[in-house]
């Protein structure tokens, strides 16, 4: 066995931690409980095996909790009793699994005890092989409604007068079959205010709302379409579904300072209305698509950096396991964020619930092995996972954020690497005197534990630095993304999804899905990524139009007419509006996959435009308002309460953030960015938009983390609404709510000369109306009894009480 490094061995058991997955979630169970089990339970305790020691199978779900002769292996919500786990921790001699093996690392400890706590979700049933699905099960599986082709349906035909639009009608419709009937237009203000928050992701000035009217409603879209407000809040609609983050998370936290060129890419590619198939593409092989110039080439290359920016088992020191994962992950977000099907399910097994075979995934993932992904992580590359970081090229008045370094600091970060690279040849000598037998002393072992954590992240740091710099010291402008690999490589199909256990090689190239035809690469020199990416965005995919157009109608209306946005599968649900959401899809596609013509239409219509009041009769007919008999009341999100406040604070730049904060920072983990003084503590400190504050895994700023977030490791199209004390608490004692109420406090006092013309501008700023006559009268208690302060102390009480309330934090 070839000798390992004292460094990495200790790494391996000293950088461990969680990722932020749901452990009552599927992609927890199959990425973090069943490769487990695979590796180190099925030998001994499955169908396929032939074995069942101790009477003890762990290849189902049924079989797991029933357990065998000592009792239930797994007892949902009950970790303490479960008898699986007791035998992972070792702690009964006579029950230790793995049997004469060393304990599993306490990190996939901790994962099967959340697991079990969060009530252990096993999808497994009971099959003869555990592997393989009949295929006429797998085809019969393809008459589900989303994987046939969306389909032209005429709109219902109504003498009412209320549809002012095709969508209107098929909404009627449903509403009529139901004996309900839609709510009266919103009043123009509570209507501007949702549109405005809706399209730009800021509250509109008094002056806007004075100006509005339904007369002018196209118009105002108009207006809001072309404003670049629309690229920054629907472009972080697109980094949630594509898993945007700064840094890589998991145990080894390391900063992607260069991610903020693919957020500012998506920024640019919305508010140009980049044709939705063109934007997928040039994510998926924008390296492989011609171009005009150089400046449309770095474009094309910055595109790809979506493959390259999700979470990566960078302290994994089973190379090939890497490898597997970091496709397998790719794979994964690029099914779930374009075609809300998870293709990565049929890894270890076929498809449980989708008509997708192993045979499926494994020709897919030979695309990807045969991809190269540059994602630059600062971290010794020869012997952990750290990786590269493609050259842009060096374009007139290009960004490229970075620290210059002298000649002189290149020559000494030269011999500190040669020092370093002494000490590891020390290292490997001391690690071979341990796998030998010989006894180390305590104060040589915690000598060779601070050497190795130096080394560790000292090299990396430094060989990470001097990459990013040219021959004269001058920072390099550099991007995440991918490129084709040197050489191409078709994948064996992985039994149970186990390294060690490779079947037959499935030839790399786009199989047979949902009912279109099966494409080989066209060219056996290339991964076979563009042709994927065609695919994905041929006309006949009957998902990937239907799924955009339920995300954008998501966060319009507040709910998709697929509420399960990222799952369009057997397991998700069925659409409240099926004809409709065809409608959409095909219209998207016709018109030239516009995504603004598509919002535009929907925000045009009469059910966008409808009031939120409760109506009791409607309410218990359909209290989950599917059949849209009123429009949802929406709470902001974290990004727009944070931007909302700077706006009336009179504080919002609305200039683009240069770069992010994440191209800045000293430290190259984000776990130790607390040492670093010049960082604000909340991961703020800035007036920009709240879309170009840095977004690090596991470590996010404080008003994001608080007011939910989308998980930066996950895709996720419809995120989280909670109400939990920790956010008033947030609005009550936060440094950045404080300083923003004190400059709210100084903007009334410059622009209005009396207490009560401050009071009604204050309101208009924050809900655009006026105060009513029960608030007045208590504004006017407040301040009546607050004369131990002065006015100014008074008014940014005043304010924060504004910026804190619920009205201010919800869209109508």
């Amino acid at each position: 066995m070839k000798s390992k490094l004292v460094s990495l061995s200790i790494l391996g058991i000293f950088l461990t931690g969680f990722s932020n997955d749901d452990p009552a979630s599927e992609d927890f169970f199959e990425n973090r409980i069943r490769p487990v089990l695979v590796k180190h339970c099925y030998d001994c305790h499955s169908v396929e095996s032939g074995k069942s020691k101790g009477g003890l199978r762990l290849d189902t779900r049924e079989s797991t909790r029933s357990g065998g002769d000592t009792g239930a292996a797994v007892i949902p919500k009950n970790a303490e009793e479960s008898l699986l786990l007791t035998a992972i921790l070792h702690s009964d001699p006579d029950l230790e699994m793995p049997p004469k093996e060393p304990k599993l690392p306490e990190n996939v400890i901790r994962d099967f005890e959340a697991w079990i706590e969060a009530g252990a979700f096993d999808p497994r049933e009971a099959m003869a092989s555990g592997a393989e699905t009949d295929a006429a099960a797998l085809q019969a599986r393809l008459e589900f409604w989303s994987y046939q082709k969306p389909q032209k349906t005429e709109p219902p035909k109504t003498d009412s007068d209320w549809p002012v639009s095709t969508i209107d009608r098929f909404i009627l419709a449903r509403l009529a079959e139901n004996d309900l009937t839609p709510s009266e237009d919103a009043d123009e203000r509570t209507f501007v205010r949702r549109l405005y928050f809706d399209l730009v992701g800021l509250p509109p000035t008094p002056e806007q709302v004075a100006g509005f009217s339904y007369a002018n409603l196209e118009e105002t879209v108009d207006q809001l379409l072309d404003s670049e407000g629309f690229g920054v809040r629907w472009g972080r609609h697109w980094l949630d579904v594509v898993r945007y983050a700064e840094s890589n998370g998991r145990e080894a936290n390391i900063v992607y300072p260069h991610a903020w060129r693919y957020r500012d890419y998506v920024i640019d590619s919305i508010n140009a209305d980049v044709p939705y198939d063109q934007f997928l593409t040039e994510q998926i092989a924008g390296d492989l698509l011609p171009y005009d110039d150089e400046a449309q080439r770095a474009r094309l290359l910055i595109a790809t950096g979506f493959l390259a920016i999700g979470p990566k088992g960078l302290a994994n020191q089973d190379k090939p396991q890497f490898a597997a994962d970091l496709v397998d992950e790719q794979l994964d977000a690029t099914s779930r964020a374009f075609l809300a099907t998870s293709i990565a399910c049929a890894r270890c097994h076929d498809h449980k619930a989708d008509p997708i075979a192993m045979t499926d995934y494994y020709a897919l993932i030979g695309i990807f092995r045969s991809t190269k992904t540059y994602y630059g992580t600062w971290v010794d590359s020869e012997n952990n996972n750290g990786g590269e970081l493609i050259k842009l090229p060096d374009l007139p008045g290009q960004m490229k954020p970075g620290q210059s370094l002298s000649k002189e600091r290149i020559t000494k970060m030269k011999a500190q690497l040669a020092e370093l690279n002494a000490q590891e040849r020390k290292n490997k000598e001391m690690s071979a005197s341990m796998m030998g037998g010989k006894k180390m002393k305590r104060e040589d072992f915690n000598t060779a534990l601070r050497e190795a954590l130096r080394i560790y992240w000292t090299r990396g740091g430094l060989r990470g630095k001097l990459a990013a710099v040219d021959d004269n010291g001058e920072p390099l402008p550099l991007c995440m993304g991918v490129q084709e690999a040197p050489k191409m490589k078709d994948s064996p199909l992985y039994y149970r999804g186990d390294l060690k256990n490779p079947g037959k090689e499935v030839a790399r190239g786009v199989p047979a899905l949902f009912g279109m035809v099966a494409s080989p690469p066209s060219d056996q020199n290339q991964s076979g990524r563009l042709d994927f990416a065609h695919w994905v965005t041929d006309p006949e995919n009957p998902l990937t139009a239907r799924v955009m157009a339920n995300r954008v109608w998501g966060h319009l209306f507040g709910e998709g007419l697929v509420r399960t946005m990222d799952n369009f599968g057997h397991t998700g649900e069925p659409p409240s509006h099926p004809e409709l959401l065809d409608y959409l899809a095909i219209n998207f596609r016709d018109n030239g996959w516009s995504l603004k013509s598509l919002v535009k239409e929907m925000v045009l219509s009469r059910a966008y435009r409808q009031s939120s009041t409760y109506r009791k009769k409607s309410f218990f007919k359909d209290p989950d308002n599917r059949l849209l008999w009123r429009a949802n009341k929406r709470r902001l999100d974290a990004e727009v309460i944070r931007d909302s406040i700077l706006s009336v604070s009179g504080r919002l730049d609305l200039s683009p953030r240069p770069a992010s904060l994440a191209a800045e920072v000293t430290n190259h983990s984000v776990a130790i960015l607390g040492f670093d003084k010049s960082i604000p503590t909340d991961l703020d400190g800035s007036n920009h938009r709240s879309i170009f504050l840095p977004v690090f895994r596991e470590n996010l700023p404080d008003v994001l983390h608080l007011f939910d977030f989308a998980e930066p490791s996950l895709v996720v199209g419809d995120r989280d609404e909670t109400n939990v004390p920790l956010q008033a608490l947030y609005l009550m004692n936060s440094e950045f709510i404080a300083q923003q109420s004190a400059a709210f406090a100084e903007r009334l006092m410059r622009e209005e000369n009396t207490r009560e013309d401050r009071i009604r501008r204050a309101f208009q700023l924050c809900f655009n109306r006026p105060p009513d006559p029960e608030e007045s009268k208590m504004i006017s208690a407040y301040f009546a009894d607050s004369t131990e302060v002065d006015e100014v102390t008074m008014a940014t009480r005043f304010c924060q009480a504004l910026l804190s309330s619920a009205e201010f934090r919800i869209a109508d």
